[in-house]
C-alpha cells in the first residue's frame, strides 16, 4: 500500500485537525516540505556519526562516562546471552516484548557503535529480525506498535552499515507492515481516529514519538510515511506538551518519566534528522520539567505516588533529565541525576544525552513548591535530608487519565519512613479496570476507589467520580507551610463544603491535617490515613512503630472522638495488600459545620516533639 496524500487531505481527514489551536511557537510542516532538510546518511537518529568521536573522546578523558558506559556494556553482554525475542502478550499487551527489544537496540547499538565488537551487531540482527517476522506488533493496544517501531527504527539506523542489503529490505519491510502502516492509518483515520491522537498524556508523547523514529529511520527510502507521520505527529504532540504548563508537572503523576523519556525520544530525533523540532521544545513548562521528579520524591526516595503509579514507586535514574539540562542548558538537573546515578547504573540513553557533572555547588532548593498543572500538588518539608519530614497532597480531577478518586490525598515521609502511604495501582487486566465512567467499573477496585485513599469519606461513600480540587491557599515561611485545598466538588451533595487543610506546624517537625464540613443533612464523617505501621490505639491518641521509628497520631478535633483501625487487605484477584492497615476517626450523625483535626507529631531522636498546636478555621490560616 502507498501512502501519498497531500497534507491538506491528511488534515481534512483528521476530523477537521488535531487540535483546534496548535502552538503559536510550533511550525507544523507541509508534506510536500517536510523532507527538504533530511539527513540522508545512516546513523542519523539521535547519535549521529558525527557525535561517535566526541563520545569517544569523553570515554578516554571523562572517568564518569567511562564508568557509564561500562554500566551499558555490562547490559549489552548480558543480552547477547538472552534467547532472540518471541512474540508473547500479558493480558492485551505485547508491550513488554517491546520494550525489551527497545532496551536491547540502544544498548547492543551503543556497545557495538563504540567498540567494534561484532557480537553485539550479531545478536542485534538476530533480535530486528526477530521481531519484524512476528505477525504484528499488536495494533489493539497501539503502545505496543510505538514501541516497537521505535526500537526497529534505532536497530535499522544505528545498525545500517554492518547489515546486509537483505537484512536491511526485511527490516524495512517488516517495519513497514508492522508499524508505518498502521501509523500512517492513526493520523489519516483510514480506519476510524485513534485517541492517542487527540490525547493529552502520555499515548500521545509514546505513539507520535515511536512512529516519527520509525519514519525517519526509512525516510530517503520510502518517504511517503514520513510525509504523513511527521506533520500529523507536530500537530499531535502540543496537544500533550501543553499538560506540562505552567510548572513541568505532570498529571498522570509517576508517569512523568514514561511522558517525557519520549518527548526526549522524538524531539532529538526530529532535531538530528531534520535540523529541527519544528518549535516543539518552546512549550510552557517543558524547560523546568526536571523539576517535577525532584520536588515530588520524599526523602524515602519515594514519589508523591498518584494516578496509578506502581506500588512503593520510588526515583531511579532517568536518561531524559540529561536531555532536559542539555536541552534547556540547566546543569541543576543534569548535576541531580548524577548524583542519584552515584551507586546505580547507567543505560545507553544516559550516553546518548550525557552531560559532564557542572562541577557547581548545588544550589539550595525551596523548601516548599506547589505544581499548577491539571492535577495541582503540594509538596513540603523540613529539609532534604534522608530523615527529614516531607508531606505532599494533590488536588486536581478524578477524570484525569490513570485517576484514581483520591483528590487531598496526603503521604508523609519522616525519620527515613513512609508513614502515610498510597497503595499505587492494581493490575492492569483486572476487567473493566479503565472503565471510569460515573458508575464504571473501575472505582469498584479497592486500589482506586476512595477507601484505600487517606481522604475523608462522607457516608462510607467513595469521592463523586467527576469530582474536581483546586487550591485555595499555598504558604511557604520559614518555619511553617500549608495548602489549603477545596474538595467540596468530590462530596456534593452529601455536603455544602468540604476543604482540607495540610499544614507544618511546630517548627516543621509534625503535620495538622484539618478537614472542615459544612453539612445540611446529618451525614456520617471519616478521617482517614493509611500505613504500613504497626498501630496502638489509646483513645484519641494512636502510636505507630515501623522500622524502629515512631510517630503519634493525636485528635485534636473534636474533643471526645477516639481512633479506630482497620485493615486494608483485599481478596485476590485485586492486590492483597498484605500487613497494610487504615487508621480511622469516625464521626456519626453530624450536621452544620464539623472540625475534623490530627496531629501527626515523628519522636524525633533529638527531642524537639510536638505534642500540641492551635486549631483554627481554615479560612484564617
Amino acid at each position: 500500500m502507498k501512502l501519498r496524500c497531500p497534507f491538506l487531505v491528511i488534515l481534512t481527514l483528521l476530523y477537521g485537525g488535531i487540535s483546534a489551536a496548535v502552538s503559536e511557537t510550533v511550525q507544523v510542516p507541509t508534506a510536500d516540505t517536510v523532507l527538504t532538510t533530511l539527513d540522508r546518511s545512516h546513523p542519523r537518529l539521535l547519535v549521529k556519526q558525527s557525535d561517535l568521536e566526541h563520545l569517544r573522546q569523553l570515554e578516554k578523558n571523562d572517568p564518569l562516562f567511562k564508568k557509564y558506559f561500562g554500566d551499558v556494556l555490562k547490559q549489552a553482554d548480558e543480552y547477547c546471552g538472552r534467547p532472540p525475542l518471541e512474540y508473547i502478550k500479558i493480558g492485551p499487551r505485547l508491550l513488554s516484548v517491546s520494550r525489551e527489544c527497545l532496551d536491547r537496540m540502544y544498548a547492543l547499538g551503543m556497545a557495538w557503535r563504540l567498540t567494534g565488537e561484532e557480537k553485539y551487531a550479531r545478536k542485534a540482527e538476530e533480535d530486528i529480525l526477530a521481531v519484524c517476522a512476528f505477525p504484528d506488533w499488536n495494533p489493539s493496544h497501539f503502545l505496543d506498535t510505538a514501541e516497537m517501531s521505535h526500537a526497529v527504527g534505532i536497530g535499522y539506523d544505528w545498525f545500517f552499515s554492518r547489515f546486509s542489503p537483505e537484512v536491511r529490505e526485511t527490516v524495512r519491510r517488516g517495519l513497514i507492515e508492522h508499524g508505518m502502516k498502521p501509523g500512517a492509518a492513526a493520523y489519516t483515520g483510514v480506519n476510524g481516529p485513534l485517541s492517542w491522537v487527540k490525547g493529552e498524556f502520555n499515548w500521545n508523547m509514546v505513539c507520535n514519538s515511536g512512529l516519527l523514529i520509525g519514519a525517519l529511520a526509512i525516510a530517503e527510502t520510502d518517504p511517503e510515511y514520513a510525509r504523513i507521520i511527521v506533520p500529523g505527529a507536530v500537530e499531535s504532540m502540543p496537544t500533550a506538551l501543553a499538560s506540562y504548563a505552567p510548572d513541568g508537572a505532570w498529571g498522570e503523576g509517576g508517569y512523568w518519566h514514561y511522558a517525557t523519556r519520549y518527548v526526549a525520544y522524538g524531539l532529538s530525533a526530529l532535531e538530528s534528522a531534520l535540523g529541527t523540532d519544528y518549535g516543539l521544545s518552546k512549550a510552557q513548562g517543558l524547560d523546568v520539567s526536571g523539576l517535577f521528579p525532584i520536588y515530588t520524591t520524599g526523602p524515602t526516595g519515594l514519589y508523591l505516588n498518584f494516578a496509578d503509579s506502581s506500588e512503593n514507586s520510588r526515583r531511579s535514574p532517568m536518561p531524559c533529565m540529561f536531555w532536559v539540562a542539555r536541552t534547556f542548558k540547566n546543569t541543576f538537573i543534569s548535576d541531580n541525576e548524577h548524583a542519584l546515578m552515584a551507586q546505580r547504573g547507567a543505560s545507553a540513553q544516559h550516553l546518548v544525552w550525557y552531560v559532564p557533572p557542572s562541577g557547581k555547588e548545588a544550589k539550595k532548593l525551596d523548601l516548599d513548591r506547589r505544581f499548577k498543572g491539571k492535577v495541582d500538588v503540594a509538596v513540603f518539608r523540613s529539609g532534604w535530608g534522608a530523615a527529614d519530614l516531607f508531606v505532599g497532597v494533590k488536588g486536581g480531577y478524578n477524570q484525569v487519565d490513570h485517576g484514581h478518586l483520591d483528590l487531598g490525598n496526603f503521604e508523609l515521609d519522616a525519620l527515613g519512613v513512609r508513614w502515610a502511604r498510597d497503595l499505587g495501582s492494581d493490575d492492569y487486566n483486572l476487567p473493566d479496570y479503565w472503565d471510569s465512567e460515573k458508575g464504571g467499573k473501575r472505582w469498584v477496585y479497592y486500589r482506586l476507589n476512595s477507601f484505600s485513599h487517606s481522604v475523608p469519606l462522607l457516608n462510607n461513600k467513595s469521592q463523586d467520580e467527576l469530582g474536581r480540587a483546586e487550591f485555595l491557599k499555598f504558604q511557604s515561611k520559614p518555619s511553617s507551610a500549608y495548602a489549603v485545598i477545596n474538595l467540596t466538588s468530590a462530596y456534593t451533595p452529601a455536603a455544602k463544603q468540604v476543604v482540607r487543610g495540610i499544614a507544618l506546624v511546630g517548627g516543621r517537625r509534625a503535620v495538622l491535617v484539618q478537614d472542615e464540613f459544612e453539612l445540611d443533612a446529618p451525614a456520617d464523617l471519616t478521617w482517614a490515613m493509611t500505613t504500613d505501621a504497626e498501630i496502638t490505639l489509646q483513645g484519641d491518641h494512636a502510636f505507630l512503630k515501623l522500622k524502629g521509628k515512631e510517630l503519634i497520631a493525636r485528635i485534636l478535633s473534636p474533643v471526645g472522638a477516639q481512633f479506630t483501625m482497620e485493615s486494608a487487605e483485599q481478596q485476590p484477584p485485586q492486590r492483597t495488600n498484605r500487613g497494610v492497615k487504615r487508621l480511622l476517626v469516625h464521626l456519626s450523625g453530624k450536621t452544620g459545620a464539623v472540625r475534623m483535626a490530627v496531629l501527626l507529631s515523628p519522636q524525633w531522636e533529638k527531642g524537639g516533639v510536638v505534642t500540641k498546636t492551635d486549631v483554627k478555621q481554615l479560612e484564617k490560616w
